[in-house]
């Protein structure tokens, strides 16, 4: 079910707004007449909205400020939450950076939201597939108990168990997207990397391991699915992938950016960009997702490729 009516005119906060995934939900629940309120942690992030694409409202807000979280949020006493705000490089080298900013940035959020005296009709809280962990199932559902392989994932799997915490007190829908990418991605995330040496016809590219396995989706569909979820009141208590159903391989990416482009790269593996707690397998299942929203149109990675591929 489209929530355009119900979404129209209300006031909605996001967090990491100027982030890269901000930047394409700012512009969706734009399109749906929503008063868009973005926050970011650095100051020369206000005046990147000034373009149609932006917010309606910006405040700059370091999360791990509970005065100032509070603050902002007494202020704006936004309708709906988008909480996209986080760390999210899993190769980033301050492990305390993750539970900083993911776990108790989190926790100072939903304390002010719940404490404002306006209780938000939803908040969407982003979490991580990578909360499965090392998983054997071959599609991954919800039902699957997380086992995090990583810093990064411990610390979106303790976020979850403390958004759990204010379940009673807010309504609450906890998301966890599989790998997803697009135009604007910065170039240290392993697709955009890849698709840039395309792009400059760099004649070899080192990687790590290249037969790990995702469920690539695309940036545009993932907020497509984050409006809708917003809309949706049998999402409320509920942790809802958000995927394709589909998985490639990083020798697949190579293979479709070659021939989208015509051109050959040698691979090189450097032994130090393999981790040894790889995530070798994450595929999800998203029956829920559709049950919960309908079935959407998804752009093929192929076609996302080429979206990203042809970009100026």
């Amino acid at each position: 079910m489209d929530s355009r009516s119900e979404l129209s005119g209300k006031r909605v906060l996001v967090t990491g707004a100027s982030g890269f995934t901000g930047r394409y939900m700012t512009t969706e629940l734009r399109r749906q007449g929503c008063h868009v309120i973005g926050t970011g942690a650095r100051q020369h992030d206000a005046a990147s909205f000034g373009d149609s694409r932006g917010c309606d409202e910006f405040h700059v807000l370091e999360l791990e400020d509970r005065v100032q979280v509070e603050g902002v949020v007494n202020k704006v006493r936004p309708d709906y939450v988008v909480h996209l705000a986080a760390v999210a490089f899993v190769a980033h080298g301050n492990a305390e950076d993750f539970y900083r900013v993911n776990l108790l940035g989190t926790r100072n959020l939903l304390t002010a939201l719940a404490g404002s005296g306006h209780v938000p009709i939803r908040t969407l809280i982003a979490s991580s597939a990578n909360v499965y962990g090392n998983s054997l199932a071959g599609v991954i559902d919800e039902s699957v108990p997380p086992s995090p392989a990583n810093d990064y994932a411990v610390s979106k799997l303790a976020m979850e168990h403390v958004a759990a915490l204010w379940q009673e007190r807010l309504p609450l829908t906890v998301t966890r997207p599989f790998n997803y990418t697009g135009v604007g991605q910065a170039d240290n995330f392993l697709i955009p990397k890849v698709v840039s040496h395309f792009k400059r016809r760099e004649s070899t590219i080192e990687l790590g391991n290249i037969d790990v396995w995702r469920d690539f989706g695309d940036v545009r569909s993932v907020v497509e699915a984050y409006r809708r979820l917003l809309g949706c009141a049998d999402a409320e208590g509920l942790r809802v992938n958000v995927c394709t159903g589909v998985a490639h391989s990083l020798r697949d990416v190579i293979q479709m950016c070659s021939e989208i482009t015509g051109h050959a790269l040698e691979i090189r593996i450097n032994p130090s960009f393999v981790r040894a707690n790889e995530v070798r397998i994450l595929k999800g299942s998203d029956a829920l997702l559709q049950k919960l929203i309908g079935a959407f149109e998804r752009p093929s990675l192929s076609s996302t490729l080429e979206w990203m591929l042809t970009e100026a």
